[in-house]
């Protein structure tokens, strides 16, 4: 099916990311939003988006429903559990599932998903909450290319690189998986550079100008790079990213690279490193607070 008018897009989920996603959307298609808190709800409204009080009510009648949730249990709940979204949403309708819940969470749901003639695209994204207000987001798109058509005008508001990896749900978290395997060991090592660096006595601006100006740099020492220092420093940076949500995707590496029997020793180092501040407390900071793991800073 490809629609012919602008489609209407429900978004569930009006937290970090799915807020500035909808309010972005909002700009050039009809939205109709949810979440769970009454105080993001709110907050909604006085942005200006038309909030409802059910993922249910969100849903009904809307041509794209896109969840955006934290993981797999969530997506299960709010669209077959409490949320009742699946029993809500019209027959011809695609769901868009943008979180990382990985390959056997988003086959089996689209599979449910097709008993009620309703076509799920698998759209695991990346950028953050700034990115995403602006539209710059990379998304990366597995589904049937007749769903990606009606999808096409709500991602392509949202990113700036849209990757078409295949033709089947799952294929978008496949590619996601391999993503968060660099993005967690990236982040880890980053932490282990400034950490050393800050015992070595360096000037922690100097050295990190100085390694993304050669061939140590990454995108992840360039972003986090920053926050961890503020954390060195005695500060505490803006939470943009939860540590526990590495801890969820790092997971869901491992359990592939068990499963199709690819050794991943590295990232199984970095999850150990993010379970640890978890052990910590730390699953609510920015996940630059990893760096807490391997220094005094014993918070």
């Amino acid at each position: 099916m490809t629609l012919s008018k602008t489609p209407t897009v429900a978004v569930i989920g009006l937290g970090a990311m799915g807020m500035p996603m909808a309010l972005k959307l909002n700009e050039s298609m009809p939205v109709r939003a949810f979440d769970l808190s009454v105080e993001r709800g709110e907050l909604a409204k006085s942005e200006g988006l038309n909030v409802f009080s059910s993922a249910a009510e969100a849903a009904c009648s809307s041509d794209i429903v896109m969840i955006i949730v934290r993981n797999a249990a969530q997506l299960n709940d709010a669209l077959f559990g409490a949320g009742k979204v699946a029993e809500n949403t019209k027959a011809g309708a695609v769901v868009v599932v943008t979180s990382t819940v990985g390959i056997d969470a988003v086959k089996d749901t689209a599979r449910l998903l097709a008993e009620r003639d309703i076509s799920l695209i698998d759209a695991p994204l990346s950028g953050g909450p700034v990115r995403a207000r602006k539209g710059d987001l990379l998304i990366v798109v597995g589904g049937s290319p007749e769903a990606r058509s009606v999808v096409q005008p709500a991602l392509e508001v949202l990113a700036s690189t849209l990757t078409v990896v295949g033709d089947c749900a799952g294929d978008g978290q496949a590619l996601k998986t391999v993503n968060q395997l660099l993005c967690g060991i990236h982040i880890a090592a980053a932490a282990e550079a400034l950490a050393l660096a800050d015992s070595l006595g360096l000037d922690l601006t100097k050295t990190l100008n100085a390694l993304n100006a050669g061939a140590a740099a990454s995108f992840m020492l360039g972003d986090r790079g920053t926050r961890m220092i503020e954390i060195l420093e005695g500060s505490e940076p803006e939470v943009r990213s939860r540590l526990d949500i590495f801890v969820k995707d790092l997971g869901i590496v491992t359990d592939a690279s068990r499963k199709f029997d690819v050794p991943t020793p590295i990232a199984s180092v970095a999850e150990q490193l993010f379970r640890l501040g978890i052990s910590r407390g730390l699953e609510a900071e920015d996940d630059s607070a990893v760096i807490r793991v391997i220094t005094k800073d014993k918070k």
